[in-house]
């Protein structure tokens, strides 16, 4: 299984970068994965992702469901037994997204009920997914 997280705007933190490498680093153990960060924020600029129509699509999202993260792992595992060939995450900047983006992704996720920056969310988006291998993998460090 292919993953993309496509991430509106630019991580500037240094440190959230370094975090976020991080993980991908840690992912790519357990899956491909691919970070696109577009800087134009229009629904043209979504179109020119060539986003395959049987990728799941899944949009962060404050009134998204929540998971915990033994659940969110045995809905990742559940994906990739299922043979999906792409998972992308549309990880937004502090505006959001354009409407028709929102309305048009059927899947939303809320990774909390808190509000905090976006590159937190991308570092925190990435840590799950982790951690999400990582308990369907037998790993230790989840506990």
């Amino acid at each position: 299984m292919k993953i993309r997280l496509v991430m509106l705007g630019k991580t500037r933190r240094g440190e959230a970068q370094a975090l976020l490498g991080d993980y991908i680093r840690r992912i790519k153990h357990y899956a491909e994965i691919e970070v696109v960060a577009l800087r134009d924020t229009s629904s043209t600029a979504f179109r020119k992702l060539k986003i395959e129509s049987s990728a799941v699509v899944v949009l962060l999202d404050a009134g998204g469901k929540q998971h915990t993260s033994n659940q969110f792992a045995q809905w990742l595992g559940d994906l990739r037994d299922r043979g999906v060939r792409e998972l992308v995450f549309l990880c937004g900047d502090a505006e959001g997204f354009p409407e028709d983006v929102r309305a048009t992704t059927k899947q939303k996720i809320s990774l909390s009920t808190l509000t905090m920056p976006h590159e937190f969310a991308r570092v925190l988006l990435a840590e799950q997914i982790y951690r999400a291998f990582a308990i369907l993998s037998g790993h230790p460090y989840p506990k």
